[in-house]
């Protein structure tokens, strides 16, 4: 007995052992082991697998989608995401997007074919996802009426590759914008520069590369306090506004400039001293006006232009003393006035103008105490209002009317100083 339960320990033994290695189903024990080290395994590789997945999302994007074909507007953050890895837009992009903060997904872009328009963005305070972009085809609008600002936008740092913009250059009323440095690398604009309402940007030096624009709008720009970053430019082939700029002490910035192809208006800026930054200008193609701008007391810095294609405008001016500056002028082709001067005593500046080939307004200066400037003027076409200028003799305006071979249409004198003159000129009303 002794011998046969020995035996049967022994059998169990080995067998047990047997199963260990061996695929048989019994040992069921032993195959549950093994199918839990193999789970084990298993979910050390998917984890790793997670972990690879996950550093992949969080890298640099791809940039190989190519161009995107058509328009694209940003209207939300997730939209940003759309655009990640193309190069170039055909047509037109929009970012019009108040909630929206990264533009990181942008950093492919290189090229926007049409419009590029960023505006109504009361959150974003930078343009760091543009940074690839080189070329604008159109308008490039920062800010853009009637969409308004962008209110946090500190910089425009993410534009420093934009080298060339093919319509319209638009920064308007980016209410935290100091300067424009991050456009060091513009050289050119096909359109109009305008630069309106920004009411914390102090100069214009990001500018200094560019060395053509077809015109210029600088308006209520109340803490810009010089232009010197335009000095690159020599010539404007549109015109040339500057309008409302409270802290603008000087126009020294556009000394560069030689010719101006449309208007050159100055309105309404109202510590402007002197316009010497305009010396250089000898050729006009349109309007000159010189408006509201209540310190200027000379317009010597306009000695240089010989003639006015248009119109001449001198008016609402307090400070202005005499008209010197513009006796290189030898005509006028449309409208000439003279009006609300409240310190101008003479007009021999004009003494050059021998026509005017619309309108002669000269009106209340309270000032004017003679028309012998305008000596050599002998043909209005138009029409001629000289009235309430309040110590002008009425005799002046006699003289002028009978020394005109070409008398104009329509004749308004009133309101001066009443002095007949004597003998009465036959063409005094």
């Amino acid at each position: 007995m002794r011998y046969l339960l020995l035996m049967l320990l022994a059998t169990v033994l080995v067998c047990g052992g047997c199963s260990n290695g061996s695929s048989s189903s019994d040992g069921g024990t032993t195959d549950t082991d093994t199918d839990t080290d193999i789970d084990t395994d298993t979910d050390s590789d998917t984890d790793s697998d997670s972990d690879t997945d996950t550093d992949t999302d969080t890298g640099p994007v791809e940039c190989n989608l190519g161009e995107y074909s058509g328009d694209f507007q940003i209207l939300e953050q997730s939209d940003v995401a759309t655009l990640a890895g193309y190069t170039s837009i055909s047509g037109s992009l929009s970012i019009y997007c108040p909630s929206c903060t990264d533009l990181s997904d942008l950093i492919c872009i290189t090229s926007v074919g049409w419009y590029l328009t960023i505006s109504g963005n009361a959150s974003l305070t930078n343009l760091d996802g543009l940074s690839a972009i080189t070329s604008v085809g159109g308008d490039l609008s920062i800010g853009f009426f009637p969409s308004g600002g962008n209110a946090a936008l500190t910089n425009l740092d993410g534009l420093s590759a934009l080298n060339s913009v093919g319509g319209g250059l638009e920064i308007y009323e980016n209410d935290a914008l100091t300067n424009l440095d991050g456009l060091s690398a513009l050289t050119s604009v096909g359109e109009y520069l305008n630069i309106r309402g920004n009411d914390t940007l102090t100069n214009l030096d990001g500018l200094s590369a560019l060395t053509s624009v077809f015109g210029f709008t600088f308006i209520l720009n109340i803490a810009l306090t010089n232009l010197n970053g335009l000095s690159g430019i020599n010539s404007v082939d549109g015109g040339l506004y500057i309008s409302g700029n409270a802290a603008l002490t000087n126009l020294d910035g556009l000394s560069g400039i030689t010719s101006v192809g449309g208007n050159l208006e100055i309105v309404s800026n109202a510590v402007v001293t002197d316009l010497d930054g305009l010396s250089g200008i000898t050729s006009l193609g349109g309007y000159l006006t010189i408006y509201n701008s209540i310190a200027i007391i000379d317009l010597d810095g306009l000695s240089g232009i010989t003639s006015v294609v248009e119109g001449l405008g001198i008016s609402y001016n307090d400070a202005l003393t005499n008209l010197d500056g513009l006796s290189g002028i030898t005509s006028v082709e449309e409208d000439l006035s003279i009006t609300e001067n409240a310190v101008l005593n003479n007009l021999y500046g004009l003494s050059g103008v021998t026509s005017v080939g619309e309108k002669l307004h000269v009106r209340y200066n309270d000032s004017l105490t003679n028309l012998n400037g305008l000596n050599g003027l002998t043909s209005v076409f138009d029409d001629m209002e000289i009235y309430y200028n309040d110590i002008l003799p009425d005799c002046e305006v006699c003289d002028l009317l009978d020394q005109l071979t070409t008398v104009p249409t329509t004749i308004d004198v009133h309101d001066n100083l009443d002095d007949t003159c004597t003998p009465v000129p036959a063409s005094c009303p």
